[in-house]
């Protein structure tokens, strides 16, 4: 039981892997699928915006909140404005915008993918002599690659302004003075760094959404357990990730 557990796993790397190659073996045909793209994009971003909105803005608040509770007779209160713009920036706004859309782009997309596969539509474009990597996974990886950092800095600007008015409203922090220092401690790795996070985790929670509903099989039970196993592992994926980009970015590993 243990060698046939080893070598599924080692399988399925393996198929992961070859995926991978053959999404970008399909680059180059970016443009042909140009109209495929703005599609996804527009249900990946756009559709997804006041989602992100109320998510951040109450991260915004819990912030400001949680900065002048620990921070209490440490800093000054007019520091706190730079604590939650770097905190937002490189942790709060990617790593809580990828979680909360691995629920529901990762699952949507395996949903999807999983129901055409069961259903044998998969199947029917290949029989037709069109590529399911470059009509169906393909431009969903490319607008996953590109939405998710402009989400993410959607979320910076929602975060920090709603911990701003808390702030400035309940803890009496001078408004001026809250933007200043931030500006007067930002640094562009800060910012830089966060985008990169959220591109990585637009690329993972696509891919695998793709891979695991192209491996969908048992008709409904199988499209629901595809698509948990995609909102898990791309949570995982995306808490490790989290790690290692935070590591080699601002860390001496």
């Amino acid at each position: 039981m243990n060698m046939k557990f080893r070598f599924n796993f080692i399988n399925l790397i393996g198929e992961f892997v070859l995926f991978n190659a053959a999404i970008l073996s399909h680059i180059p045909k970016i443009k042909k699928r140009f109209n495929e793209i703005m599609k996804q994009m527009k249900r990946i971003g756009y559709d997804s915006f006041l989602l992100i909105a109320v998510t951040s803005a109450f991260t915004g608040l819990v912030t400001s909140v949680q900065a002048s509770y620990q921070t209490s007779g440490y800093i000054p209160l007019s520091l706190i404005g730079v604590l939650i713009g770097k905190s937002t920036m490189i942790e709060l706004a990617p790593v809580l915008t990828g979680l909360v859309l691995a629920g529901k782009v990762g699952a949507s997309i395996a949903a999807e993918i999983g129901t055409m596969k069961v259903s044998e539509q998969l199947d029917a474009l290949e029989t037709m002599a069109i590529d399911p990597v470059d009509l169906v996974y393909m431009p969903r990886i490319i607008a996953g690659i590109i939405m998710f950092p402009i989400l993410t800095i959607f979320a910076n600007l929602i975060g920090i302004f709603s911990a701003f008015l808390l702030s400035v409203y309940k803890y009496h922090i001078n408004a001026f003075s809250f933007f200043t220092n931030m500006r007067d401690f930002f640094l562009p790795s800060d910012l830089i760094g966060g985008l990169i996070k959220a591109i990585f985790f637009g690329l993972i929670i696509t891919v695998v959404g793709c891979f695991a509903g192209s491996r969908a099989k048992g008709g409904a039970e199988g499209v629901g357990r595809v698509t948990t196993i995609t909102v898990v592992y791309s949570s995982i994926l995306i808490l490790v990730t989290d790690f290692i980009v935070a590591a080699l970015l601002f860390g001496s590993i």
